[in-house]
Protein backbone atom coordinates (compact mmCIF):
# COMPACT_ATOMS: atom_id res chain seq x y z
CA UNK A 1 0.00 0.00 0.00
CA UNK A 2 1.31 3.36 -0.84
CA UNK A 3 1.94 5.88 2.27
CA UNK A 4 -0.15 9.30 1.66
CA UNK A 5 3.00 11.04 1.84
CA UNK A 6 4.34 8.78 -1.56
CA UNK A 7 1.44 9.11 -3.32
CA UNK A 8 1.18 13.17 -2.85
CA UNK A 9 4.80 13.43 -3.92
CA UNK A 10 4.24 10.85 -7.03
CA UNK A 11 1.09 13.04 -8.15
CA UNK A 12 2.71 16.39 -7.73
CA UNK A 13 5.63 15.22 -9.87
CA UNK A 14 3.22 14.12 -12.45
CA UNK A 15 0.76 17.14 -12.65
CA UNK A 16 2.74 19.81 -11.34
CA UNK A 17 6.73 19.42 -12.86
CA UNK A 18 5.05 16.90 -15.78
CA UNK A 19 7.81 14.01 -15.07
CA UNK A 20 7.23 11.15 -16.72
CA UNK A 21 5.72 7.46 -15.18
CA UNK A 22 9.20 5.95 -15.56
CA UNK A 23 11.28 8.91 -14.62
CA UNK A 24 9.22 9.08 -10.76
CA UNK A 25 9.59 5.47 -10.37
CA UNK A 26 13.35 5.35 -10.94
CA UNK A 27 13.52 8.90 -9.04
CA UNK A 28 11.27 7.45 -5.72
CA UNK A 29 12.51 3.52 -6.17
CA UNK A 30 8.86 1.98 -6.53
CA UNK A 31 7.95 0.23 -9.62
CA UNK A 32 5.92 2.01 -12.20
CA UNK A 33 2.61 0.03 -11.83
CA UNK A 34 2.35 1.40 -8.20
CA UNK A 35 2.99 5.12 -10.09
CA UNK A 36 0.33 4.38 -12.05
CA UNK A 37 -1.48 3.81 -9.77
CA UNK A 38 -1.19 6.63 -7.26
CA UNK A 39 -2.04 8.79 -10.24
CA UNK A 40 -5.44 7.11 -11.53
CA UNK A 41 -6.77 6.85 -7.49
CA UNK A 42 -9.07 9.93 -7.42
CA UNK A 43 -10.62 8.48 -4.48
CA UNK A 44 -10.03 6.22 -1.85
CA UNK A 45 -10.77 2.33 -2.56
CA UNK A 46 -13.06 0.70 -0.05
CA UNK A 47 -13.12 -2.66 0.77
CA UNK A 48 -15.58 -4.44 -1.11
CA UNK A 49 -18.56 -6.58 0.34
CA UNK A 50 -22.11 -7.21 1.40
CA UNK A 51 -24.12 -6.24 4.46
CA UNK A 52 -25.89 -9.40 5.77
CA UNK A 53 -29.12 -9.08 7.22
CA UNK A 54 -29.74 -9.87 10.99
CA UNK A 55 -32.73 -10.53 13.33
CA UNK A 56 -32.69 -6.86 14.21
CA UNK A 57 -33.12 -5.34 11.21
CA UNK A 58 -37.27 -5.66 11.11
CA UNK A 59 -37.46 -3.49 14.20
CA UNK A 60 -34.80 -1.30 13.68
CA UNK A 61 -37.86 1.47 12.55
CA UNK A 62 -39.65 0.86 15.97
CA UNK A 63 -35.83 1.48 18.17
CA UNK A 64 -35.65 4.69 15.86
CA UNK A 65 -38.68 6.06 17.03
CA UNK A 66 -38.88 4.93 20.06
CA UNK A 67 -35.06 6.54 21.05
CA UNK A 68 -36.87 9.85 19.40
CA UNK A 69 -39.57 9.55 22.26
CA UNK A 70 -37.08 8.96 25.00
CA UNK A 71 -33.77 9.37 24.17
CA UNK A 72 -32.62 8.35 27.71
CA UNK A 73 -34.64 5.17 27.58
CA UNK A 74 -32.23 1.84 28.35
CA UNK A 75 -31.41 -0.58 26.12
CA UNK A 76 -32.34 -3.59 28.17
CA UNK A 77 -36.25 -2.13 28.89
CA UNK A 78 -36.16 -1.81 24.77
CA UNK A 79 -35.10 -5.55 25.11
CA UNK A 80 -37.44 -6.37 27.02
CA UNK A 81 -40.49 -4.39 24.90
CA UNK A 82 -38.94 -6.23 21.58
CA UNK A 83 -39.28 -8.98 23.13
CA UNK A 84 -43.15 -8.53 23.57
CA UNK A 85 -43.24 -7.95 19.40
CA UNK A 86 -41.57 -11.23 18.97
CA UNK A 87 -37.76 -10.25 18.54
CA UNK A 88 -35.66 -13.87 19.76
CA UNK A 89 -32.12 -12.46 19.32
CA UNK A 90 -30.14 -11.17 22.73
CA UNK A 91 -29.72 -7.99 24.23
CA UNK A 92 -26.14 -7.50 23.40
CA UNK A 93 -26.91 -6.72 19.41
CA UNK A 94 -29.69 -4.28 20.55
CA UNK A 95 -26.86 -2.67 22.55
CA UNK A 96 -25.03 -1.97 19.28
CA UNK A 97 -27.41 -1.00 17.49
CA UNK A 98 -28.74 1.64 20.69
CA UNK A 99 -25.11 3.05 20.30
CA UNK A 100 -25.49 4.65 17.08
CA UNK A 101 -29.22 5.07 16.81
CA UNK A 102 -29.45 6.88 20.14
CA UNK A 103 -29.81 10.93 19.69
CA UNK A 104 -27.07 12.92 20.59
CA UNK A 105 -27.82 14.77 23.83
CA UNK A 106 -27.63 18.67 23.28
CA UNK A 107 -24.52 20.32 25.34
CA UNK A 108 -25.60 22.60 27.24
CA UNK A 109 -23.18 25.94 27.13
CA UNK A 110 -23.30 28.61 29.72
CA UNK A 111 -22.63 32.29 29.95
CA UNK A 112 -19.89 33.17 32.58
CA UNK A 113 -21.91 35.91 34.30
CA UNK A 114 -19.96 38.39 36.39
CA UNK A 115 -20.96 38.97 40.13
CA UNK A 116 -20.45 42.39 41.77
CA UNK A 117 -19.43 43.33 45.32
CA UNK A 118 -21.98 42.59 48.26
CA UNK A 119 -24.53 41.61 45.46
CA UNK A 120 -25.14 36.90 45.68
CA UNK A 121 -23.90 34.52 48.39
CA UNK A 122 -24.47 30.89 48.32
CA UNK A 123 -25.63 28.78 51.10
CA UNK A 124 -26.14 24.75 51.15
CA UNK A 125 -25.55 22.06 53.35
CA UNK A 126 -22.20 20.01 53.66
CA UNK A 127 -21.76 16.32 54.61
CA UNK A 128 -18.96 15.00 56.75
CA UNK A 129 -19.55 11.68 57.90
CA UNK A 130 -20.71 10.71 61.14
CA UNK A 131 -19.31 11.40 64.89
CA UNK A 132 -19.43 9.16 67.98
CA UNK A 133 -20.81 10.72 71.34
CA UNK A 134 -21.03 8.62 74.21
CA UNK A 135 -23.30 6.05 73.78
CA UNK A 136 -24.75 7.39 70.46
CA UNK A 137 -23.76 8.13 66.72
CA UNK A 138 -24.66 11.62 65.41
CA UNK A 139 -24.36 12.88 61.40
CA UNK A 140 -21.71 15.41 61.04
CA UNK A 141 -22.75 18.19 58.66
CA UNK A 142 -21.48 21.63 57.70
CA UNK A 143 -23.11 24.60 56.74
CA UNK A 144 -21.38 26.68 54.41
CA UNK A 145 -22.00 30.41 53.12
CA UNK A 146 -19.43 31.33 50.86
CA UNK A 147 -19.45 35.08 49.35
CA UNK A 148 -19.93 35.15 45.00
CA UNK A 149 -17.62 38.11 44.26
CA UNK A 150 -14.77 37.40 46.77
CA UNK A 151 -15.22 33.46 47.55
CA UNK A 152 -14.51 34.25 50.90
CA UNK A 153 -16.40 31.26 53.07
CA UNK A 154 -17.36 30.59 56.44
CA UNK A 155 -18.47 27.02 57.86
CA UNK A 156 -21.00 26.13 60.96
CA UNK A 157 -20.30 22.48 61.91
CA UNK A 158 -23.28 21.15 63.24
CA UNK A 159 -25.12 17.48 64.78
CA UNK A 160 -28.12 17.79 62.46
CA UNK A 161 -29.52 19.48 59.66
CA UNK A 162 -32.49 21.57 61.54
CA UNK A 163 -34.33 24.51 60.73
CA UNK A 164 -32.98 26.00 64.08
CA UNK A 165 -29.35 25.08 62.80
CA UNK A 166 -30.13 26.06 59.40
CA UNK A 167 -31.33 29.42 60.70
CA UNK A 168 -27.83 29.40 63.42
CA UNK A 169 -25.81 29.04 60.88
CA UNK A 170 -26.86 32.17 58.87
CA UNK A 171 -27.03 34.35 62.07
CA UNK A 172 -23.10 32.79 62.46
CA UNK A 173 -21.78 33.52 58.75
CA UNK A 174 -23.40 36.60 58.44
CA UNK A 175 -21.90 38.13 61.70
CA UNK A 176 -18.74 37.02 61.61
CA UNK A 177 -18.04 38.50 57.69
CA UNK A 178 -19.71 41.82 59.48
CA UNK A 179 -22.21 42.40 56.73
CA UNK A 180 -24.84 40.11 54.19
CA UNK A 181 -25.12 39.97 50.75
CA UNK A 182 -28.40 41.33 48.63
CA UNK A 183 -28.96 37.70 47.42
CA UNK A 184 -29.10 34.50 48.80
CA UNK A 185 -28.81 31.36 46.83
CA UNK A 186 -30.18 28.27 47.81
CA UNK A 187 -31.06 24.52 46.49
CA UNK A 188 -34.48 23.63 47.18
CA UNK A 189 -33.97 21.75 50.41
CA UNK A 190 -36.78 21.53 52.82
CA UNK A 191 -35.52 24.64 55.13
CA UNK A 192 -35.67 27.25 52.24
CA UNK A 193 -38.53 25.95 49.51
CA UNK A 194 -41.64 24.35 51.63
CA UNK A 195 -43.39 23.81 48.06
CA UNK A 196 -42.42 24.91 44.45
CA UNK A 197 -44.56 24.40 41.65
CA UNK A 198 -42.56 26.18 37.77
CA UNK A 199 -42.20 29.37 38.89
CA UNK A 200 -44.17 29.72 42.11
CA UNK A 201 -42.19 29.22 45.14
CA UNK A 202 -43.39 28.64 48.41
CA UNK A 203 -40.95 29.54 50.98
CA UNK A 204 -40.23 28.30 54.68
CA UNK A 205 -41.76 31.61 57.04
CA UNK A 206 -38.79 30.85 59.15
CA UNK A 207 -36.37 31.74 56.29
CA UNK A 208 -38.64 34.84 55.36
CA UNK A 209 -38.34 36.42 59.05
CA UNK A 210 -34.94 35.74 58.66
CA UNK A 211 -34.30 37.55 55.19
CA UNK A 212 -36.67 40.82 56.51
CA UNK A 213 -34.03 40.61 59.72
CA UNK A 214 -31.35 40.82 57.65
CA UNK A 215 -32.73 42.64 54.58
CA UNK A 216 -31.50 40.25 52.00
CA UNK A 217 -33.46 38.35 49.13
CA UNK A 218 -33.54 34.33 49.37
CA UNK A 219 -33.06 32.93 45.34
CA UNK A 220 -33.72 28.84 45.23
CA UNK A 221 -31.92 27.29 41.79
CA UNK A 222 -33.84 26.14 39.18
CA UNK A 223 -34.66 22.06 39.63
CA UNK A 224 -32.02 20.12 37.89
CA UNK A 225 -29.56 23.33 37.94
CA UNK A 226 -26.52 22.41 40.12
CA UNK A 227 -24.21 24.99 38.20
CA UNK A 228 -26.47 27.76 39.55
CA UNK A 229 -24.83 27.41 43.10
CA UNK A 230 -21.47 26.00 41.84
CA UNK A 231 -19.72 28.43 44.17
CA UNK A 232 -20.32 26.63 46.97
CA UNK A 233 -20.56 22.97 45.81
CA UNK A 234 -16.91 23.74 44.67
CA UNK A 235 -15.76 25.37 48.76
CA UNK A 236 -17.45 22.72 50.10
CA UNK A 237 -15.18 20.14 48.38
CA UNK A 238 -12.64 22.33 49.38
CA UNK A 239 -13.09 22.09 52.68
CA UNK A 240 -13.87 18.41 53.02
CA UNK A 241 -10.31 17.41 51.37
CA UNK A 242 -8.51 21.02 52.87
CA UNK A 243 -9.03 20.98 56.29
CA UNK A 244 -11.54 18.24 57.28
CA UNK A 245 -9.48 15.04 55.82
CA UNK A 246 -7.86 13.65 58.86
CA UNK A 247 -7.75 16.03 60.97
CA UNK A 248 -8.50 15.29 64.87
CA UNK A 249 -10.77 16.97 67.14
CA UNK A 250 -12.17 16.79 70.61
CA UNK A 251 -15.40 18.54 69.99
CA UNK A 252 -17.32 20.62 68.14
CA UNK A 253 -15.70 24.10 69.67
CA UNK A 254 -12.25 22.46 68.55
CA UNK A 255 -13.40 22.02 65.45
CA UNK A 256 -15.01 25.54 65.04
CA UNK A 257 -11.40 26.76 66.39
CA UNK A 258 -9.00 24.95 63.96
CA UNK A 259 -11.70 25.99 60.58
CA UNK A 260 -11.20 29.72 62.09
CA UNK A 261 -7.13 29.22 61.98
CA UNK A 262 -7.45 27.34 58.95
CA UNK A 263 -9.88 29.59 57.21
CA UNK A 264 -7.90 32.70 58.29
CA UNK A 265 -4.43 31.47 56.88
CA UNK A 266 -4.98 29.03 54.49
CA UNK A 267 -8.00 29.47 52.72
CA UNK A 268 -8.50 33.54 52.60
CA UNK A 269 -5.08 33.51 51.82
CA UNK A 270 -5.10 31.77 48.34
CA UNK A 271 -5.29 33.32 45.58
CA UNK A 272 -8.40 34.89 44.01
CA UNK A 273 -9.82 32.22 41.54
CA UNK A 274 -10.02 35.36 38.85
CA UNK A 275 -8.16 37.82 40.17
CA UNK A 276 -4.83 36.29 40.29
CA UNK A 277 -3.10 39.34 41.72
CA UNK A 278 -5.00 39.32 45.23
CA UNK A 279 -5.80 37.04 47.45
CA UNK A 280 -9.53 36.19 48.72
CA UNK A 281 -8.74 38.16 51.98
CA UNK A 282 -8.14 41.57 49.98
CA UNK A 283 -10.93 40.86 47.65
CA UNK A 284 -13.29 40.25 50.71
CA UNK A 285 -11.68 43.25 52.07
CA UNK A 286 -13.12 45.37 49.43
CA UNK A 287 -16.41 43.29 49.03
CA UNK A 288 -17.25 43.85 53.09
CA UNK A 289 -17.31 47.43 52.68
CA UNK A 290 -20.69 47.04 50.24
CA UNK A 291 -22.09 44.10 52.12
CA UNK A 292 -25.58 44.91 53.62
CA UNK A 293 -24.90 46.13 57.70
CA UNK A 294 -25.24 43.63 60.49
CA UNK A 295 -28.46 44.56 62.99
CA UNK A 296 -28.10 45.86 66.65
CA UNK A 297 -29.35 42.27 67.60
CA UNK A 298 -28.94 38.40 65.69
CA UNK A 299 -31.84 36.94 64.57
CA UNK A 300 -33.58 34.73 67.48
CA UNK A 301 -32.80 31.00 65.95
CA UNK A 302 -34.09 29.07 69.84
CA UNK A 303 -36.03 26.24 68.80
CA UNK A 304 -39.61 26.83 70.59
CA UNK A 305 -42.29 23.94 70.62
CA UNK A 306 -45.26 22.66 72.70
CA UNK A 307 -44.30 19.70 75.38
CA UNK A 308 -45.96 17.46 77.99
CA UNK A 309 -44.46 15.33 80.21
CA UNK A 310 -46.39 11.71 80.66
CA UNK A 311 -46.68 10.75 84.20
CA UNK A 312 -42.86 11.38 85.63
CA UNK A 313 -41.04 14.34 85.62
CA UNK A 314 -39.22 14.23 82.44
CA UNK A 315 -39.54 15.98 79.03
CA UNK A 316 -37.85 14.14 76.12
CA UNK A 317 -35.62 15.66 73.59
CA UNK A 318 -33.47 15.07 71.05
CA UNK A 319 -32.98 11.20 72.32
CA UNK A 320 -32.50 12.32 75.74
CA UNK A 321 -34.90 13.11 78.98
CA UNK A 322 -34.63 16.48 81.10
CA UNK A 323 -36.67 17.03 84.19
CA UNK A 324 -38.84 19.38 85.19
CA UNK A 325 -40.74 20.25 88.40
CA UNK A 326 -43.41 17.79 89.61
CA UNK A 327 -46.27 19.99 89.89
CA UNK A 328 -46.07 19.96 85.73
CA UNK A 329 -46.65 16.49 85.09
CA UNK A 330 -48.91 15.59 82.27
CA UNK A 331 -49.23 19.70 81.68
CA UNK A 332 -48.40 21.52 78.64
CA UNK A 333 -45.32 23.49 78.72
CA UNK A 334 -43.08 24.98 76.66
CA UNK A 335 -39.81 23.87 75.32
CA UNK A 336 -36.92 26.24 74.30
CA UNK A 337 -33.14 24.65 72.92
CA UNK A 338 -30.94 26.03 71.37
CA UNK A 339 -27.02 24.80 70.91
CA UNK A 340 -26.13 24.87 74.14
CA UNK A 341 -29.31 25.14 76.69
CA UNK A 342 -32.53 23.30 77.17
CA UNK A 343 -35.28 25.45 78.88
CA UNK A 344 -38.86 24.50 80.01
CA UNK A 345 -41.57 27.49 80.61
CA UNK A 346 -44.77 27.36 82.19
CA UNK A 347 -46.52 30.41 80.64
CA UNK A 348 -44.03 32.94 80.80
CA UNK A 349 -42.00 31.38 83.61
CA UNK A 350 -38.86 29.64 83.41
CA UNK A 351 -39.11 26.41 85.57
CA UNK A 352 -36.39 24.68 84.25
CA UNK A 353 -32.64 24.63 82.64
CA UNK A 354 -30.57 22.39 81.76
CA UNK A 355 -26.97 22.18 79.81
CA UNK A 356 -28.00 20.33 76.07
CA UNK A 357 -26.57 16.89 75.96
CA UNK A 358 -25.94 15.43 72.58
CA UNK A 359 -25.42 11.65 74.08
CA UNK A 360 -28.11 8.62 73.30
CA UNK A 361 -30.35 7.87 76.08
CA UNK A 362 -28.90 10.24 78.91
CA UNK A 363 -31.46 11.52 81.55
CA UNK A 364 -30.98 15.13 82.90
CA UNK A 365 -31.89 15.69 85.96
CA UNK A 366 -32.03 19.13 88.61
CA UNK A 367 -31.25 18.21 91.89
CA UNK A 368 -34.09 20.30 93.43
CA UNK A 369 -36.89 18.66 91.09
CA UNK A 370 -35.57 15.44 92.57
CA UNK A 371 -35.80 16.94 96.35
CA UNK A 372 -38.87 18.71 95.60
CA UNK A 373 -40.52 15.31 94.38
CA UNK A 374 -39.68 13.25 97.47
CA UNK A 375 -40.38 16.20 100.03
CA UNK A 376 -44.39 16.09 98.25
CA UNK A 377 -44.42 12.43 98.29
CA UNK A 378 -44.10 11.72 102.18
CA UNK A 379 -46.51 9.07 102.23
CA UNK A 380 -45.55 7.54 99.22
CA UNK A 381 -43.26 4.90 98.93
CA UNK A 382 -39.42 6.24 99.16
CA UNK A 383 -36.49 5.64 96.79
CA UNK A 384 -35.50 2.48 96.32
CA UNK A 385 -31.95 1.01 96.91
CA UNK A 386 -31.32 0.64 93.29
CA UNK A 387 -32.76 4.00 92.25
CA UNK A 388 -30.62 5.51 94.65
CA UNK A 389 -27.60 3.76 93.20
CA UNK A 390 -28.46 4.54 89.32
CA UNK A 391 -28.90 8.59 90.64
CA UNK A 392 -25.29 8.36 92.47
CA UNK A 393 -23.08 6.11 89.65
CA UNK A 394 -25.00 6.24 86.67
CA UNK A 395 -22.34 3.08 85.56
CA UNK A 396 -24.36 1.10 88.04
CA UNK A 397 -27.33 0.95 85.32
CA UNK A 398 -25.33 -1.37 83.27
CA UNK A 399 -23.85 -3.31 86.05
CA UNK A 400 -28.04 -4.08 87.35
CA UNK A 401 -28.71 -5.14 83.63
CA UNK A 402 -25.73 -7.74 83.36
CA UNK A 403 -26.82 -9.16 86.61
CA UNK A 404 -30.45 -9.48 85.95
CA UNK A 405 -29.23 -11.22 82.16
CA UNK A 406 -27.08 -13.71 84.31
CA UNK A 407 -29.66 -14.34 87.39
CA UNK A 408 -27.36 -12.63 89.78
CA UNK A 409 -28.97 -9.72 90.50
CA UNK A 410 -29.71 -10.45 94.15
CA UNK A 411 -30.69 -8.24 97.65
CA UNK A 412 -27.82 -9.09 99.35
CA UNK A 413 -25.22 -7.23 96.18
CA UNK A 414 -27.38 -3.97 96.44
CA UNK A 415 -27.04 -3.30 99.82
CA UNK A 416 -23.49 -4.10 100.29
CA UNK A 417 -23.22 -1.58 97.36
CA UNK A 418 -25.26 1.02 99.19
CA UNK A 419 -23.35 0.22 101.89
CA UNK A 420 -19.90 0.98 99.79
CA UNK A 421 -21.95 4.53 98.64
CA UNK A 422 -22.15 5.18 102.49
CA UNK A 423 -19.09 4.29 103.33
CA UNK A 424 -16.62 5.41 100.07
CA UNK A 425 -18.93 8.47 98.86
CA UNK A 426 -20.28 8.41 94.89
CA UNK A 427 -16.89 9.30 93.15
CA UNK A 428 -14.69 6.44 94.51
CA UNK A 429 -17.44 3.98 93.87
CA UNK A 430 -17.99 4.94 90.66
CA UNK A 431 -14.31 4.32 89.46
CA UNK A 432 -14.19 1.24 91.89
CA UNK A 433 -16.94 0.52 89.27
CA UNK A 434 -15.46 1.07 85.84
CA UNK A 435 -12.25 -0.45 87.26
CA UNK A 436 -14.49 -3.69 87.63
CA UNK A 437 -16.14 -2.88 84.55
CA UNK A 438 -12.67 -3.10 83.10
CA UNK A 439 -11.61 -6.05 84.64
CA UNK A 440 -14.75 -8.14 83.45
CA UNK A 441 -15.57 -8.93 86.82
CA UNK A 442 -18.53 -6.85 87.82
CA UNK A 443 -19.24 -7.83 91.25
CA UNK A 444 -20.01 -6.56 94.47
CA UNK A 445 -17.17 -8.04 95.91
CA UNK A 446 -14.80 -7.34 93.34
CA UNK A 447 -16.42 -3.42 93.34
CA UNK A 448 -15.26 -3.66 97.47
CA UNK A 449 -11.67 -4.94 96.90
CA UNK A 450 -11.02 -2.32 94.61
CA UNK A 451 -12.20 0.58 97.37
CA UNK A 452 -10.39 -1.42 100.41
CA UNK A 453 -7.34 -1.36 98.13
CA UNK A 454 -7.47 2.06 97.22
CA UNK A 455 -8.19 2.80 100.88
CA UNK A 456 -4.66 0.93 101.65
CA UNK A 457 -2.85 3.15 98.93
CA UNK A 458 -3.20 6.31 100.16
CA UNK A 459 -2.48 5.29 103.98
CA UNK A 460 -6.28 5.47 105.33
CA UNK A 461 -7.79 3.69 108.37
CA UNK A 462 -10.45 1.00 107.74
CA UNK A 463 -13.88 2.55 107.70
CA UNK A 464 -16.33 1.59 110.70
CA UNK A 465 -19.89 0.51 109.70
CA UNK A 466 -22.20 2.20 111.41
CA UNK A 467 -25.37 0.48 112.38
CA UNK A 468 -28.51 1.74 113.43
CA UNK A 469 -31.76 0.71 114.85
CA UNK A 470 -34.04 -0.58 112.34
CA UNK A 471 -36.63 1.76 113.10
CA UNK A 472 -38.15 4.26 110.84
CA UNK A 473 -37.67 7.39 112.84
CA UNK A 474 -33.75 7.03 113.23
CA UNK A 475 -33.38 5.10 109.48
CA UNK A 476 -35.27 8.42 107.88
CA UNK A 477 -33.12 10.47 110.12
CA UNK A 478 -30.97 13.01 108.45
CA UNK A 479 -28.08 14.68 110.65
CA UNK A 480 -26.86 17.77 109.02
CA UNK A 481 -22.97 17.79 108.70
CA UNK A 482 -20.26 19.83 110.98
CA UNK A 483 -17.20 20.80 111.33
CA UNK A 484 -15.23 17.89 113.56
CA UNK A 485 -12.96 20.35 115.08
CA UNK A 486 -15.56 21.20 118.36
CA UNK A 487 -15.16 17.62 119.40
CA UNK A 488 -11.34 18.25 119.83
CA UNK A 489 -12.21 20.25 122.99
CA UNK A 490 -13.82 17.06 124.83
CA UNK A 491 -10.62 15.04 124.32
CA UNK A 492 -8.48 15.26 127.87
CA UNK A 493 -5.19 14.66 126.17
CA UNK A 494 -5.60 18.13 124.42
CA UNK A 495 -2.96 20.55 125.58
CA UNK A 496 -4.40 23.52 128.25
CA UNK A 497 -4.22 27.09 126.76
CA UNK A 498 -1.01 28.80 128.57
CA UNK A 499 -2.46 31.23 131.32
Amino acid sequence: MVPPEQRAEIRRLFYAEHWPVGTIAAQLGVHHATVTAAINRDTVLTRGGRCRATTLDPYLPFVRDTLAQYPRLRATRLHEMLRLRGYPGSAVQLRRAVRHLRPASAQAAYLRLPTLPGETAQVDWGSFGRIRIGRGERPLSGFVLVLGYSRAIHAVFTLDQTLESFLRGHVEAIHTMGGCARTLVYDNLKSAVLDRQGSAIHFHPRLLELAGHYHFAPRPCAPARAHEKGKVERQIQYLRHAFFAARPFRDLDDLHAQFAHWRDTVAHQRRHPEQRDQTVAAVFAEEQRVLLPVPAHPFETTLVRPARSGKQPYLTFDRNQYSLPHTLVRRPVTLLADATTVRILDGPTEVARHARSYDTGIVIEDAAHLAALVEAKATARPITARERLRQAVPALDALFTQWATHGDAGVAQVRRLLDLLDDYGAAALAAAVDEAAAREAPSAATIAYLLEQQRRKRGLKPVVPLVLPNHPGVQDLEVPAHALESYDALSPDRPRDPE
